[in-house]
Parts: structure tokens; C-alpha cells; sequence
């Protein structure tokens, strides 16, 4: 069986993390020892060994859905998202505070994968519907990459997962030169899944149970409040964009 919460995943997270599934094998009375770090997070997620693991909100709609089954959605308590939401901090360079989004038509954009909710889907999203658009695209792999690409001067802006970006804050010094200059609108945080052949039934109780049984340190180094049960439809009804390399060949079409 696998066991993999990657989403959150960084040197100062591990132990946290490392607590969290400890607390939820011993409510499940099984699972393996410890967590798996460092797989592709698509063979992880596909595998029929899935016990748990966290992906995207976009991935779960666009080719998931049908392959898991959710087990629930974390609530992180973030500023101005209804619990168990999450949203996009689009951030630049902080000489560019007080600057209005506009101001980013047509300029460098850093985004971590195409399948992100938070990275792609939904800043492109919330540009389009300002008749808005990136000019050049960057893909940095990841959150952290992204936030650096813009503090590096490697792209003019970037859209963050909220707790990401609290994480940058909080743990990597480039974050001073970042400032936040506009945000998303909420859509359900990244669920817990598990294979078809699994009951998610124990496991969103050992997860609940879990989060209230963390120490508060490992709890407010997760920023985990509780788990809430969010519909698939609810997911399934979030917007998806065109990829970057459709959205670069239509250009402006405001229809699109």
C-alpha cells in the first residue's frame, strides 16, 4: 500500500507530515510504515496500491475523477476562503506594489504545471475574465519555483496556492522581495484520495481524527483545522481553461 502526502511536502513540513500519517495508520490499524517521498506523483495517484494521497482539484477533474475515489477535503483556515477552500495569491516583484492586475497584461507569467489548479487554472481563469492574458510562459515545476522565478526577475508575476505561498513566507528569505497584488476566487482545497478498491469511509475518519490528535506544533505547521466532505460535483464544476500551448495559439479571443 502507498502512502503519500506530497502536496505540502518540504524539509520543514517532513516531520509534521511524518506525525500526520503516523496519527492516521494508528486509527486505520494499517497502512505502511512510513510515507512515500520522491515518486511521480501521476503513478502514485493511478496506482491500484493507493491508500492515500492528496492531488490537485484540477487533475481530479480533468482525469482522475473516474480512476479514485475521495476521501475529503482539508480545511486550512485561509484569509477569505470558506472552509475547505483554498484560492490563488498572485504575487510579483515588490517594487510593484500597489499595481493594478492590468498592469500584468501581456507580461512574463510563472506557472508550476498546466494540470494546477492554483498555478494555471485558476489565475487564468480570473485574467480572462478581465480581458487579460499572459504574454511569455514560464514552467517552473513548482509553487516555490514560480514565487522564485518573479523575486530572480525571470518572470513579472505568478499565481501561488494560498498555503504555498504562506509556507514561502514563513520558511524562504526571497519571499521579501515578493509582494501580493491580487487573488483568486476560492474552489475546493486539494481533496485526499485513495484507489477504487479502498473503503474511504475509515479513512476520512482516521484523517479527522488524526488532525485533532496532532500536537499543535505539527497542526499550525500544517495548517490543518479539520476535514470537511466536499461533493465531486462541487469539483467537477470548477472551470478549466485551455493549456498553455492552445491558450498561446488562440491568443485574445475574448469567446475563448
Amino acid at each position: 500500500m502507498i502512502a503519500h502526502l506530497g502536496m505540502y511536502d518540504r524539509p520543514e513540513t517532513a516531520a509534521a507530515n511524518d506525525a500526520f500519517w503516523s496519527a492516521i495508520q494508528a486509527q486505520l490499524g494499517c497502512g505502511p510504515e512510513t510515507l512515500t517521498r520522491g515518486a511521480d506523483f501521476w503513478q502514485v495517484w493511478r496506482s491500484p496500491d493507493l491508500l492515500l494521497s492528496q492531488t490537485c482539484g484540477m487533475p481530479y477533474r480533468s482525469r482522475l475523477y473516474s480512476e479514485v475515489q475521495l476521501v475529503g477535503s482539508p480545511d486550512y483556515g485561509l484569509p477569505d476562503c470558506p472552509p475547505g477552500h483554498y484560492n490563488s495569491i498572485i504575487v510579483a516583484r515588490k517594487s510593484q506594489q500597489g499595481a493594478a492586475l492590468a498592469a500584468f497584461d501581456g507580461q512574463r507569467f510563472a506557472y508550476n504545471d498546466a494540470q494546477s489548479q492554483s498555478g494555471w487554472a485558476a489565475p487564468i481563469t480570473h485574467l480572462r475574465a478581465r480581458h487579460l492574458m499572459p504574454g511569455e510562459l514560464l514552467e517552473s515545476g513548482g509553487h516555490r519555483a514560480s514565487a522564485l522565478a518573479v523575486a530572480e526577475g525571470r518572470a513579472d508575476f505568478a499565481a501561488l496556492d494560498a498555503l504555498s505561498w504562506l509556507m514561502i513566507q514563513r520558511y524562504d528569505s526571497f519571499a521579501a522581495d515578493l509582494v501580493a497584488i491580487d487573488r483568486t476566487d476560492p474552489t475546493p482545497a486539494l481533496p485526499y484520495i485513495t484507489a477504487m478498491g479502498q473503503d474511504p469511509k475509515p479513512l476520512f475518519l482516521a484523517i479527522k481524527t488524526a488532525i485533532s490528535d496532532l500536537s499543535k506544533d505539527h497542526r499550525e505547521t500544517l495548517q490543518l483545522n479539520s476535514l470537511l466532505a466536499i461533493p465531486a460535483a462541487d469539483y467537477l464544476a470548477v472551470p478549466t481553461p485551455l493549456g498553455p500551448a492552445l491558450m498561446m495559439h488562440q491568443g485574445r479571443d475574448p469567446d475563448l
